[in-house]
């Protein structure tokens, strides 16, 4: 190599060193960034649970968790692209899943909210689509009273603490009483579709396959395998220890249903999550 060619060359690698510079810097930056939003995550949750629900300093707390936690919501969102919703109706339906994980979520049981919050925001979206998936023409105005009266049902029972009146829901949504009660018949005009079957971009549809829905153990496993990375260490769990997995996240039945379930007691139902929980927790740190 002559001095000319020598003298085009270094510049180039110099570059080339300083965008791979960059880049590392850039990814060791993320790493850190999700530490310390994983850290201030678990700070927060043990304020908020010192504080008085409807307070102002409440409300603050679980706004803020809502905000460091927003990337769960678009990672579950993503599964549903080129689905006939928006992308925003989407994350705005998931950011409701994130708020009833926050809202159901205890730091004090050793589990990382990551893996307690996707099932539920997951569940939610799913929710959102078989509630949406029409099944005879309805007249549009009706489709949309239907999407936003399932995001209103769920805001007002989380403030009322109890389940909404037809009244309550009319005056939430601002339509009188009789339009709601018809916006509510329309909703029997829905098909409940598998909703983990690909999502085909032409206008052909299986019909017997967008009127499949999922049963309740396919379904409680697809909640619980909804974060990607878990699926090998799943896989290799005893059939006990996933059954149990099935039962608490996805029919969501407390430890003490799950011990009458399998005969067993609550406190060795403890035990059995605990140790399952904290074997997945560092294989997902070691895939991190």
């Amino acid at each position: 190599m002559d001095r000319t060619e020598r003298d085009h060359t270094r510049p180039a690698d110099r570059e080339d060193g300083a965008d791979s510079t960059e880049r590392a810097d850039q990814t060791g930056r993320g790493d850190a960034a999700t530490l310390e939003a994983r850290a201030l995550s678990t700070t927060l949750f043990h304020r908020l649970a010192e504080l008085d629900e409807g307070t102002a300093d409440y409300s603050y707390v679980r706004n803020t968790l809502v905000e460091l936690n927003l990337s769960l919501v678009k990672y579950a969102a993503r599964r549903f692209r080129g689905r006939s919703e928006p992308m925003e109706d989407i994350v705005q339906v998931g950011t409701i899943g994130l708020i009833k994980a926050i809202n159901r979520f205890d730091p004090e049981r050793g589990v990382e909210f990551t893996t307690f919050a996707m099932p539920t925001i997951s569940g939610e979206i799913k929710r959102f689509f078989r509630d949406t998936s029409w099944a005879v023409k309805v007249p549009r105005r009706l489709q949309e009273l239907r999407i936003d009266s399932a995001k209103a049902h769920d805001a007002l029972e989380q403030d009322l603490g109890r389940e909404p009146t037809d009244a309550e829901m009319a005056q939430q949504l601002d339509v009188t009483p009789e339009e709601f009660s018809e916006g509510r018949k329309a909703a029997s005009a829905y098909s409940a579709r598998s909703l983990d079957a690909p999502v085909q971009e032409d206008s052909e549809r299986d019909p017997a396959a967008e009127r499949a829905s999922l049963g309740e153990e396919e379904l409680a496993y697809d909640r619980i395998e909804c974060l990607e990375s878990l699926k090998p260490m799943l896989a290799v769990l005893p059939e006990r220890e996933r059954e149990l997995l099935s039962l608490r996240f996805g029919q969501e039945l407390t430890q003490s249903e799950i011990g009458a379930r399998l005969g067993l007691s609550q406190m060795h139902v403890s035990r059995l999550l605990n140790r399952t929980l904290t074997r997945l927790r560092g294989g997902l740190l070691t895939e991190s």
